[in-house]
Order: C-alpha cells, then sequence, then structure tokens
C-alpha cells in the first residue's frame, strides 16, 4: 500500500558513517526497489508499471539515456530508474488545497526531498504579484499571463525558453519552433551545464558532436576506458554492458577520484550467478587528481606515438589533420609534471599504456567527472586524440561514448534545442513553416543568468527541470531569478524552482511519461533519442493524476497561440491534436528523420546517421578528424585547501532526491557530508565526525559559504574533496566554466575549511 508524504522535513545534521561497499545492485538493490516503488505507488500499480519501462511496446524511463538492446529484459530497468518512475507513477497529490496551506516562504524554507516527497501537481497555479501563496488558475488565463508578459517585453530576447533533458522530441521542436517564431534562439538547456563540453570537442574534432559507438560496439570492444564517470548509481544498466564485455574478454579501465562500488563488482540482479558472485569489472583502477585527466591522455599519446607500429598510420594519413601539430606538443608531454598533476605512478600509466597497446578496438566513456572543469573541451580533443592515433572511430567496438544523464537531452538538441543553432537547421525550419529565424546567438544557461542578474533577460519559461536547483552559484542565481517580471515552469512535480520566483509566476502540470496521453485525434505517443543515437516511440499506460494536466505539446501549442495570435499561420491546433503532424514536420526540416512516422512505429525505432562512425566521414572544417594540441592544464591547489568536486548520492537523480542515503559510500541520513582524503584530513586538523563549513575561493574574492557539513574520512584521492549537489553548487562561481563551452566547473572548486 502506497504511504503518504513526510509531514516534515527529516533532521539531516546527523548522518551516520559506515565503510563504503564493494559490490554494486545485488539483493539489496530489489529490496530497496522495491520499497520506494510500494511507498509511492504500491503493489498492484508497481507491477503494471515497472514491467513497462524500457519495453518495445512501454515508456522510456525518465531516468538516464542509457541504450535498450533489441532483446529486453522482464525487468528492463536499474533502481535509480525504478525510483524515477516511482516518484512521477505516485499515488501522491499536491493539489490547490496544498498551496492554499503553504506560503511560498514556507516552501522555500523546505528541503528538496520533502518537496519531492508530495506528490504530483493537479492544477495550474498561479503566484500573484505581492501574494504570498499560489492560487489555482484555469489555464486560458495562464496562457493570458504568459502572453501579456512576453508581449508587453521590449525585445524578444528579453525572453529565455529553458529545457529539461525530459522533453519529448515532439515537444522540444515545437518549444524551439515557437522562440524562434516569437523571435529569439534564447534557447538554454540543461545540456549547457553537463555535456556541453563533449559537444564542442567532438564538434571540432570529428564533426559531430555525439558519441560514435552503439551497444554492440561495447559489446565487441577489447578495451574500455570509463573516465570521469561512476555507472553504478549515475547509469546503472551501463553496467550489465560492462559485464558482457568482460566477458567477451574485455579489459576494463577506470579513471576517477573516488573508487566506486559499480566498477568494482556488479552483482547483476537478472542472473543467480551475479546476485551471488557478480563479476569484477575493474582491471585497473587509475585513482587521478581531480582535473588531471588531460595531463594523463597528453602522456599516453606522447608514449603511443614513440611505440614503434602503434599508430594506425593509413588512417592518420588518409583521415586526420593536425598529426605533425599533435606530436610536436605531445613530444613536451613530461613525465614529473604529469605525476604531479594526476597523482598517479608510473607503472600505473605504463600498466594503462600497454592495455592500449594491446586493444585493436577501444572505446572510452566518460561524464560529468571530464567535462566541468576550466580545460574540459581540451581534455576530450585529447582522449579523441588517442582513438584517432590508433584508427579507433569508424570501427566496429571502438569510438567515443559521452554517457548522456538525462533521457532525451540529446533529442532535445537534435531538435533545435540550442542558442547557437546552424545556419542550415534554421535555413530548413525557415523553408517548413514561412518564418524568418532570428540569426544571432542567443544565451546559454550562464549567460542567461547573467541576463537575469544584470535586467536584460525578465521572463523565464522552463519547459520541465529544476533550473534554480541544478544552476552554480546559487544565492546569484536566486537573486537574479528574483529581478525577472515572470518565471513559468512546467513541471510534475514539486522542487525548488517553485519557491524562489519572478515577480509573478505559474506553475503549469504536465503529463509524464508514465501517463496515457489522448488527445482530439486518439491515444499519442512521443519519441525520444538516447545516448547512443537511437530513436523510438515512449508510450505512457496510466491514468493521469489529474483531469486538469496538458501535454508539454499541448500547452506549447496553447502558449504559442496565445502569444503569437492569428497572425501566425503554423498550425498550432494540428500539432497538438495529433503529433504525427509535428513529427512529418520533423521529417523535412531535420537530416535523418525521414519517414519519421513509419520509422518510429517500429518497435525497435531507429538509428540515426553519423558519418564518422557509418562511413569514416569527418563533416569538420577540414574535412578530416582532426587532431588538436592545447597546452595541458591542471589545477593548482594551493596550500591548507583542497580541491571539491560535486556529485550525487546514490539515492538521487540529478536534482531529484529520492532519499537521504547514500548506500554505496556508507552514508546513512543526511547528505551534508564532505568526503577527504584521512591523510589531507590529518594535515588540516578535520577529524572524522566534525562539522566544518566550506568556502570556496575564487578569482573575484566573493565568500561563497556552505555551512555545516560533517568531515567523512573516504579514500579519495589526495588533494581532493567531494560533497552532494545542489548543497554544494552555492560554492560554484558563475563565471567558472569552462573554456569555449561555458560549462560550470563544478568539479574544480578550489575550498578552505573553517569551523562550523
Amino acid at each position: 500500500m502506497a504511504t503518504k508524504p513526510p509531514a516534515g522535513d527529516p533532521v539531516q545534521d546527523a548522518p551516520q558513517v559506515a565503510p563504503p561497499q564493494h559490490a554494486a545492485a545485488g539483493l539489496p538493490a530489489i529490496g530497496h526497489t522495491l520499497r520506494i516503488a510500494q511507498q509511492q505507488m504500491g503493489v498492484a500499480r508497481t507491477a503494471r508499471t515497472l514491467l513497462k519501462v524500457n519495453q518495445k511496446n512501454g515508456f522510456d524511463c525518465p531516468g538516464c539515456a542509457w541504450p535498450e538492446g533489441d532483446k529486453r529484459h522482464t525487468a528492463e530497468f536499474c533502481e535509480n530508474g525504478a525510483k524515477a518512475v516511482a516518484e512521477e507513477a505516485t499515488l501522491r497529490r499536491v493539489t490547490p488545497d496544498f498551496f492554499a496551506e503553504h506560503p511560498v516562504a514556507d516552501l522555500a524554507g523546505r528541503s528538496g526531498y520533502w518537496l519531492g516527497q508530495q506528490g504530483r501537481i493537479t492544477e495550474p497555479m498561479y503566484l500573484p504579484e505581492g501574494a504570498d501563496r499560489y492560487e489555482a488558475v484555469p489555464w486560458e488565463r495562464a496562457f493570458e499571463i504568459i502572453a501579456e508578459e512576453l508581449t508587453a517585453l521590449d525585445s524578444p530576447d528579453e525572453a529565455l525558453f529553458y529545457t529539461s533533458g525530459r522533453t519529448s522530441n515532439e515537444a522540444a521542436f515545437l518549444f524551439q519552433l515557437f522562440a524562434r517564431e516569437f523571435g529569439t534562439n534564447n534557447l538554454p538547456d540543461c545540456s549547457n551545464m553537463c555535456h556541453e563540453s563533449s559537444g564542442s570537442a567532438l564538434n571540432e574534432t570529428i564533426g559531430i558532436g555525439k558519441g560514435s559507438v552503439s551497444l554492440e560496439d561495447l559489446h565487441q570492444a577489447d578495451l574500455i576506458i570509463v573516465a570521469g564517470q561512476n555507472p553504478g548509481t549515475n547509469h546503472p544498466r551501463m553496467l550489465s554492458a560492462l559485464e558482457k564485455a568482460k566477458t567477451s574478454g574485455a579489459k576494463i579501465i577506470s579513471v576517477n577520484p573516488l573508487p566506486e562500488a559499480g566498477m568494482e563488482r556488479f552483482k547483476n540482479p537478472q542472473t543467480p550467478v551475479g546476485m551471488l558472485r557478480g563479476t569484477a569489472l575493474n582491471d585497473l583502477f587509475l585513482q587521478i587528481r581531480i582535473g588531471g585527466d588531460q595531463a594523463l591522455f597528453r602522456l599516453l599519446n606522447k608514449l603511443v606515438i614513440e611505440t614503434d607500429g602503434a599508430t594506425d598510420e593509413a588512417f592518420i594519413r588518409e583521415h586526420t589533420h593536425g598529426y605533425e601539430e599533435l606530436v610536436a606538443a605531445a613530444g613536451e608531454a613530461d613525465w614529473a609534471e604529469t605525476l604531479t598533476a594526476t597523482g598517479l605512478t608510473r607503472p600505473e600509466i605504463e600498466q594503462a599504456l600497454a592495455m592500449i597497446l594491446a586493444s585493436k578496438r577501444t572505446i572510452v566513456c566518460w561524464a560529468m567527472g571530464l567535462t566541468q572543469h576550466k580545460h574540459a573541451v581540451a581534455t576530450i580533443r585529447e582522449v579523441v586524440n588517442l582513438l584517432l592515433l590508433r584508427g579507433n572511430i569508424g570501427r566496429p567496438g571502438a569510438g567515443v561514448c559521452p554517457v548522456r544523464g538525462h533521457s532525451n537531452v540529446q533529442g532535445d538538441r537534435t531538435m533545435g534545442i540550442f542558442e547557437r543553432p546552424a545556419p542550415a537547421f534554421l535555413d530548413a525550419l525557415d523553408k517548413e513553416f514561412g518564418i524568418t529565424s532570428p540569426r544571432g546567438h542567443g544565451y546559454d544557461v550562464v549567460r542567461s543568468i547573467q541576463a537575469l542578474r544584470d535586467g536584460k533577460a525578465k521572463v523565464l519559461f522552463a519547459m520541465g527541470g529544476n533550473f534554480v536547483g541544478a544552476t552554480p552559484d546559487t544565492d546569484v542565481t536566486e537573486a537574479a531569478i528574483r529581478r525577472a517580471s515572470l518565471t513559468v515552469h512546467v513541471s510534475t512535480k514539486l522542487n525548488r524552482s517553485h519557491a524562489v520566483t519572478g515577480r509573478r509566476a505559474l506553475i503549469l502540470p504536465t503529463l509524464g511519461r508514465t501517463d496515457k496521453d489522448v488527445q482530439a485525434s486518439g491515444k499519442q505517443f512521443v519519441t525520444v533519442e538516447d545516448s547512443m543515437g537511437m530513436v523510438h516511440a515512449s508510450r505512457g499506460n496510466l491514468t493521469p493524476a489529474s483531469a486538469h494536466l496538458l501535454s508539454e505539446p499541448a500547452i506549447v501549442a496553447r502558449m504559442a497561440r496565445a502569444v503569437l495570435g492569428a497572425a501566425s499561420a503554423t498550425p498550432w491546433e494540428e500539432f497538438e491534436r495529433d503529433y504525427a503532424a509535428i513529427r512529418d514536420r520533423i521529417s523535412r526540416v531535420i537530416p535523418g528523420f525521414e519517414d519519421f512516422n513509419a520509422r518510429a512505429a517500429r518497435p525497435e525505432g531507429f538509428r540515426l546517421p553519423h558519418a564518422p562512425r557509418d562511413e569514416r566521414r569527418f563533416p569538420t572544417k577540414t574535412g578530416k578528424a582532426n587532431f588538436t594540441a592545447a597546452p595541458v592544464e591542471y589545477p593548482k591547489i594551493p596550500e591548507g585547501r583542497l580541491l571539491l568536486q560535486t556529485l550525487r548520492s546514490h539515492d538521487q537523480y540529478n536534482t531529484t532526491i529520492y532519499g537521504l542515503d547514500d548506500r554505496y559510500r556508507g552514508i546513512t541520513g543526511g547528505r551534508r557530508v564532505v568526503l577527504v582524503n584521512p591523510e589531507d584530513a590529518a594535515e588540516l586538523g578535520l577529524a572524522d565526525g566534525a562539522y566544518t563549513d566550506l568556502v570556496s575561493e575564487w578569482k573575484d574574492g566573493v565568500e561563497r559559504r556552505a555551512p555545516g557539513f560533517r568531515v567523512v574520512h573516504y579514500p579519495t584521492a589526495r588533494g581532493c574533496a567531494a560533497a552532494y549537489y545542489p548543497e554544494t553548487n552555492v560554492l560554484v562561481p558563475l563565471d567558472s566554466t569552462a573554456d569555449t563551452s561555458n560549462t560550470p566547473a563544478s568539479k574544480s572548486v578550489v575550498v578552505r575549511f573553517e569551523p562550523a
């Protein structure tokens, strides 16, 4: 039987600490999954819902973007995916009565965990200027309010249209179409904060900002390098793919400042042997210092170049550009400096080199541990250099694998959610719809916050997500948001963004992935694109949480008509009535989506073209894959300071907090903990169990403080520390971003410790 949400915020000031675990999944994962699901959904609804997750006739998990194989398990979900589904399919409800009982000031004082536990929002809610709490509002009036604010702006560029990675292809395409017909390219999205660095690096080097491998490639690889990623918590189904690769003879190198249980041993809950014994995944664990990855890969590239017969000369000659420049730069790589930057030993690096040289088919996977540094783009370019040197692009079992963290973040970008769109995309969009899209670049997430802060933007419309909770420099961001004239959030559940508002605010409740979507033409489905470029349908099977919910495409279509009026020739009503009409238009605008409706109807979906993978053709400025030779950078840590990385707990998905435990790291009952190497802690006088304030240091001299963190002695790399976000987002300066991509440098925060 489902349970009621917590009436009050649980106390989090005394987290309990046990030794970290050395294996992931297994029986504990099954037990935890069923307990959370039953609390939110009850027994019958749990069975009816979870058996549809990631099935060909079911719905796509609203969690991560990891792909499914052609053959699906009956239980094709992981522990954290089940948590995501349970929170969306919950029987708990947030009605207008709830908002009447809880003023905005009360909501602002609650934790993200408490807010998320309250359940699904059932009706559109409006916070009038000067009011202290939300009130119910009819949909028609909600769209009138949006139209009032948008049409009163001095320029369309004073509006910001943010997109979360949960948004479907159909909704994303309509959203960007509306923004551009309205007159702006201000289309920031969650990718700006995560894999923007990957896209920037890959577009320059191979000509397309996406990974080049399939699930089958992972199974065929000789060597898989997992760098700056924790699959056991962030992409648990990836562990099954790594296990299958190991069974086929692959070797695995993990490069990470923290040892992670999932990479040590995976107890596959789908098999008896997996449950009992599990599979050791790591063949080599390189416990690198935060930000030392570029130095590591540069030295490895030097050693590959210097090894007779190690480079693929034919591939380099026929398909690449810039090899001589890389040779010159790599020749300057220095062992002593690399060991300082990485904290590794020479034998460890030599062992990694031997494994690379023994592999004919190598894949490098990565996530935020590589993308959220000042030198993130240069680091990923260096990863590409390693693969190009040995011809590991466009070869089965080899390639680049940026692992996306939200279920359709890649698809949203494909649909045109981008502040710097390609001219060819805009030309095709204009031709199809008879509009004139703006050509000037818009604001990404960081620049959107700066525009709000500086009064250059006045309306924020967020299609899903938790903008306030996900963004850096919390105090600056919240002050900027409060300067807006209107904030609008399309949401399924409560989060902090609903409590930090502009002068007026709207919450527009929407259907989730699990919900049936029935429009005037009948039952609808939407599509998503996974991390490896597969597009497939998603069909919800549950009765919606309320009769007052609208789908995301319907919300965009009605808003567009209210704002643009009869002057817009775009058939918004038709798009709301039948999503097939949207897909028809997508098929004529975006290459690779030809005959979209017929191909989306296939149970397995379809794969988008990828020139480097499919034909070793590289659509770069040079027409070839580009070697690069950026100067090597790594963070320098002042004496008495540590370098902090922000990360997730195991009871967390992005900014959604499912619980207060981090089972694999031994943390229970609280989130305000900081993980510190015992030797560093001894030098800094930080006793295990002591409480400390974290204070970040940045060149602007502004004090940014996160108070009251329990010190946990933990086997991190020396000189490094770790703590959970969003609690530590307050420490990340808004202007501390990656070169080129402008992604917040949330993995490179210099901190000092002061008594709490």
